[in-house]
């Protein structure tokens, strides 16, 4: 299971959800169904235990102003995005007690814009229907927009992580990390940042990192990352916004995920980090390494 403040979802923001979606269950995903939301915005997880891999995009952009957290609009935030390029417009960090976090999230510097709470419908393996509860509590950054966070808490966790929901055939199993770009002239406002919610960084090639329960958030220039990933889209690397710009996933079964990436038609480059998806458009411009664990 995820803890307070540990990653619990960047959202994959998309402008063809469903050519995603189906490019990720031909990497070995179970991937749910495209659901909505009330702000206009469409979605696809793929769940872990404590944490999840959710795809977003736009259905309706008349939507995207309503249900308003305070002055944030979440619907128009992940449109705006998606209007420059495709990329992590949000990220989630887990909440276990949404009062007691945001109120540690506010104490160190970050901005609480608002709540909002939903909740969608669900069928169970067993066949009972029943309805997901969720409060997010908004931290949006106006000087890192694409950097901006939330804290989620679902306060009926068995609807979510169900175990027949939580088996993958590529035998994925959680979030390990995520990767940062970030020019060096940011890194001072960004260490002062994570370090509040997660203690003293540690210093990496080309930056630092922050330990969060379920891995590391690292912080890097555009030179550092492209040494260890690859070349990022030209979109990235020209405007240089502080983003997350790759993700790592763990794996358990390496026969299984083997054999998926054998079938995927994806290509990949083996590191001693991991396997790394080596064509980022093919997954929003976002760099998808997998780790054994």
């Amino acid at each position: 299971m995820n803890a307070s403040f540990g990653i619990d979802h960047p959202l994959l923001a998309t402008h063809d959800i469903e050519g995603l979606r189906d490019r990720l269950i031909s990497l070995g995903f179970n991937m749910t169904s495209i659901g909505k939301h009330p702000w206009g915005t469409s979605t696809s997880l793929a769940m872990f235990d404590g944490c999840l891999l959710e795809i977003m995009g736009i259905y309706d952009d008349t939507l995207i102003d309503e249900v308003p957290a305070g002055d944030f609009r979440f619907g128009r935030h992940v449109f705006d995005h998606l209007q420059v390029r495709e990329g992590v417009a949000l990220s989630a960090l887990h909440s276990t007690d949404m009062i007691a976090d945001a109120t540690t999230a506010k104490a160190v510097g970050f901005d609480v814009a608002g709540h909002l709470e939903f909740g969608r419908d669900v069928v169970l393996p067993d066949g009972s229907a029943d309805r997901t509860k969720t409060t997010l509590a908004l931290l949006p950054d106006p000087a890192f927009p694409r950097l901006s966070f939330f804290l989620c808490q679902q306060h009926r966790p068995e609807l979510i992580y169900v175990p027949e929901w939580l088996e993958h055939p590529n035998s994925v199993n959680g979030i390990g990390g995520v990767t940062i770009l970030a020019k060096e002239a940011a890194h001072v406002d960004l260490r002062q940042k994570l370090s509040g919610l997660y203690g003293e960084p540690k210093t990496i090639n080309g930056g630092f990192q922050v330990q969060t329960a379920n891995g590391p958030m690292a912080v890097q220039t555009l030179e550092a990352i492209e040494s260890e990933f690859g070349e990022l889209p030209q979109t990235i690397s020209v405007a240089y916004e502080p983003s997350i710009v790759a993700m790592d996933l763990t794996y358990k079964c390496p026969k299984a995920f083997d054999q998926w990436i054998k079938e995927s038609h994806h290509s990949f480059r083996t590191t001693n980090s991991g396997h790394l998806a080596t064509n980022p458009n093919e997954t929003a411009n976002v760099f998808l390494r997998f780790v054994k664990v």
